[in-house]
């Protein structure tokens, strides 16, 4: 990492910005004495979000001597919006100060030329090194170990812990939800859950089914609730098998229909560059975002290296298909063209389509005798905007998805917050939905916010609406928007929080009208178990003085002996919104075994009582999982 022998004190931050992750703003004058990384980087460009695992190991190991700070300089107009960098910095798990840079002040005051730029400040305030580039952590960590080891000597280091105030993550059933796939033939939708790292297999109608991953951001393979998954998102099927571009493990799995298994097929959790073509299992892989397959090809986004890359699904023979991995846009023959951040695909069956996001532009790639990337919508790295029109005069705004369905190309025109359609034969693109304000708005003027990605079937287009944590669907024959309600009898989405003394089972929030009601207690055991009727076990509600319901006091210690299954616990409701809290302790044994087991859990219910709710109950459903016997 270069560095200037400390010779250039380092600019201060400049007054009036807005932060994130702090309750006030930060000064590099407070900060004296610890060694200070600054991060100069932008949420669209997938270089940046690279560097996040780099700063948390760098946290990790160094603790109180090492401040990180992002300096959020935006490319785009919609990264500029503080709510956009809020999002953003939820969806990542970033916990260290980040302050928005929209006018470039702090860029221009440390002479930065490039996303991510990454500079390291002394405890005595002057800069040390600055660099630009991803594999921060193998660049930096040895001067870091070596300046705190002076400074200690020195006696000018003091390091210890800033007050922070950490971006809450939502208490929503989907979280930052990246993909859809929808089998109009076997009435599947299939929603890449990324910050949940999963995914939910569902009806069209949105009744769950499954859950492929354990929520783990981890690479792990074996039955589906065990195996892990980090960030995923593109999705593709070949008959029984579903194909995952599993990002955040820069990986591509593939999951057994038939089977509810999990399997690595190329990728081993870490970042490859400059990978030659060749077998799958032995291939590295660099942020894979979006899946199609065309015969027994699966066709990969691979976004980290601006590249398409192709998997031959009989023989496992992969490599790049088209993009040379520069960083552009460049018409030409498929090995010499230039792509920027392809993050979403689609094919008409003649043709691939990509949304290549960074250069806010949709590019088309055909095979013999067509052998050439062509691009439908775009202009060039830094033109952008959101203008219908020809090709010519047409912007868009980093899109992320792009879906063709009944002759016409679907767009996800993520930063502008809109879904557009594109005639290809007539070189036209026009707005289908949303006024370019995010927002969540169902009927005829519906606003979306941040679609990361959509799906046809029959009519309809699903959308993942990433950062309003839903699936949206839309009739095209009426242009109008409604949300998919996730219907889950069994529970499945009932999320462990860990770290908790007692496993915390979180459901998904709920609301119901004032009034009298019910609080409904289900139960799903494992298979060939049943509740020990002779054992003691109980159920103790513990509603908050703050929670927006009344539970009588003779119903809130509750016996299960001999109880069938629901229970149910009167409860009157108030308008508000709280959580409802209990404690579950539950016997149960297996029907040709003395031994007896037991699960003890905690319940969370995030709760609003509203008069316009459909709902007079809450259900509380809880699943045991399989004991380790």
């Amino acid at each position: 990492m270069p560095s200037n022998a400390a010779t250039v004190r380092a600019p201060d931050f400049p007054p009036g910005l807005d932060w994130v992750n702090t309750s006030r703003p930060l000064a590099l004058a407070e900060l004296r004495g610890r060694l200070v990384l600054l991060d100069f980087w932008t949420f669209g460009c997938i270089n940046c979000l690279h560097v996040i695992p780099d700063l948390l190991r760098l946290e990790q190991e160094f603790g109180d001597a090492l401040v990180v700070i992002g300096v959020h300089a935006s490319k785009f107009s919609n990264e500029a919006r503080i709510e956009s960098l809020r999002r953003v910095v939820q969806r990542y798990g970033i916990t260290h100060p980040v302050v928005a840079d929209p006018d470039y002040a702090i860029w221009q005051a440390y002479a930065v030329r490039a996303w991510p730029t990454t500079v390291l400040i002394d405890p005595t305030g002057r800069i040390i090194a600055q660099r630009s580039g991803e594999g921060v952590y193998d660049a930096i960590h040895d001067l870091v170990a070596e300046t705190i080891a002076t400074h200690q000597q020195r006696g000018t280091l003091h390091s210890g812990p800033l007050t922070l105030m950490p971006e809450e993550l939502p208490e929503t059933a989907l979280r930052f939800p990246g993909k859809v796939l929808a089998d109009a033939t076997h009435d599947r939708l299939y929603i890449a859950d990324s910050g949940h790292n999963r995914i939910i297999v569902a009806t069209l109608a949105g009744q769950v089914l499954a859950l492929i991953g354990s929520g783990e951001p981890s690479l792990r393979d074996g039955a589906w609730h065990e195996a892990a998954l980090n960030q995923p998102q593109g999705m593709a099927l070949d008959g029984e098998h579903l194909y995952l571009a599993d990002a955040g493990n820069h990986a591509v799995r593939v999951a057994h229909l038939a089977k509810q298994t999990l399997q690595t097929v190329a990728g081993d959790g870490s970042l490859a560059y400059g990978q030659p073509a060749g077998h799958a299992a032995e291939t590295r892989l660099n942020s894979p975002w979006d899946l199609v397959r065309v015969g027994r090809m699966l066709f990969i986004a691979m976004a980290g290296t601006h590249q398409l890359w192709a998997l031959n699904l009989d023989t496992r023979q992969i490599g790049p298909f088209a993009g040379s991995g520069r960083e552009g846009l460049h018409d030409g023959p498929r090995p010499l063209a230039l792509m920027a951040q392809p993050s979403g695909l689609t094919t008409d069956g003649e043709r691939l389509y990509v949304a290549d996001a960074e250069a806010s532009a949709i590019r088309a790639i055909g095979w013999e005798p067509d052998d050439r990337v062509h691009t439908v919508i775009g202009q060039g790295l830094f033109v952008f905007g959101d203008v219908d029109g020809g090709w010519s005069d047409a912007r868009l705004q980093h899109p992320l998805g792009v879906a063709h369905h009944q002759g016409l190309l679907y767009v996800a025109d993520t930063y502008n917050h809109k879904l557009k359609v594109i005639d290809v034969g007539a070189g036209q693109v026009r707005t289908l939905l949303g006024d370019g304000e995010p927002g969540w708005v169902d009927g005829e003027a519906p606003r979306f916010s941040e679609p990361g990605g959509l799906c046809g079937a029959a009519g309809l287009l699903y959308v993942a609406d990433t950062n309003n944590h839903v699936v949206r669907i839309v009739d095209l024959a009426t242009r109008s928007v409604s949300t998919l309600a996730l219907a889950d009898p069994e529970g499945l989405l009932t999320l462990a929080v860990p770290g908790a003394a007692l496993p915390i089972l979180q459901t998904p929030p709920q609301e119901v009208r004032p009034g009298s009601g019910r609080i409904r207690l289900r139960l799903r055991l494992p298979a060939g178990y049943k509740v020990n009727a002779r054992a003691a076990s109980r159920l103790v509600w513990q509603p908050e003085v703050t929670d927006p319901l009344h539970i009588a006091e003779g119903e809130r210690d509750i016996s299960l002996q001999g109880r069938a299954f629901p229970v149910d616990t009167p409860a009157r409701f108030t308008a508000g919104t709280g959580t409802l809290r209990g404690e579950l302790t539950l016997y149960y044994c297996a029907d040709e075994a003395a031994v007896c087991l037991i699960h003890r859990v905690a319940l969370a219910v995030p709760l609003t009582v509203r008069a316009d709710s459909e709902h007079a109950d809450i259900s509380v459903p809880v699943m045991v999982p399989p004991p380790v016997l």
